[in-house]
């Protein structure tokens, strides 16, 4: 990571990230959902690493459109 970029390029690395991340992170529920009635245990692991890629997708999100509220959630309501 010598390279020097600029800010052009380097939203476009943020945005490939953020769109990886948000895959990454349907694919892990899916998995969890799928996993749920056959392996407890799996679905568990699958549901921690799709809330990590959830957490990583909020900061790169924030990061390329600061102050956006955040998606609502299915079932989840924010109180401030």
């Amino acid at each position: 990571m010598t390279d020097v970029v600029d800010a052009d390029e380097l939203l476009r690395r943020i945005r490939r990230a953020r769109d990886c991340a948000a895959e990454q992170e349907r694919a892990w529920w899916e998995r969890a959902g799928s996993l749920a009635a056959t392996d407890p245990d799996g679905a568990r692991e699958a549901s921690a690493r799709a809330r990590a890629y959830e957490a990583v997708l909020r900061v790169l999100e924030e990061i390329v459109d600061p102050g956006r509220a955040p998606a609502v959630e299915s079932g989840v309501k924010q109180v401030t």
